[in-house]
């Protein structure tokens, strides 16, 4: 969303407003399945602005705290595409068949493993 106010003489300024997203990788990073340090640099490589990957400039930053990776970017930004190139991640790692993102709340997503202990309930 952009803002848009109107000053004295008529010219208008915008407000970017700033998106904060969670990539929570605790699960995965506690059994040393993945390192959220090669995941934070393929985020760096990866995310496009303007078309163009790894062209993050000041519109997008990437921070990693722990098993926790925070994206903090200007308004025309999709949550989705996190989740997406998190996905992309995984294929690459050939981990897509063990791990998951799922979205706990608006503004985060996390890692976990399938849950592999429904087969047994259906062979009963």
């Amino acid at each position: 969303m952009v803002k848009v106010a109107k000053t004295k003489g008529g010219a208008e300024k915008t407000k970017k407003t700033m998106l904060k997203f969670t990539l929570d990788c605790q699960q995965p990073a506690d059994d040393n399945i993945i390192e959220t340090k090669d995941f934070e640099q393929f985020l760096m490589r990866r995310i496009k602005v303007d078309g163009k990957p790894g062209n993050l400039g000041e519109k997008i930053t990437i921070n990693r705290e722990k098993a926790k990776i925070h994206v903090t970017a200007e308004s025309p930004f999709s949550k989705r595409y996190l989740k997406y190139l998190g996905k992309k991640y995984l294929k690459a790692q050939q981990l897509r068949d063990f791990l998951r993102i799922v979205a706990p709340n608006k503004t985060s997503y996390q890692m976990r493993y399938f849950n592999i202990n429904d087969d047994k309930d259906e062979e009963e």
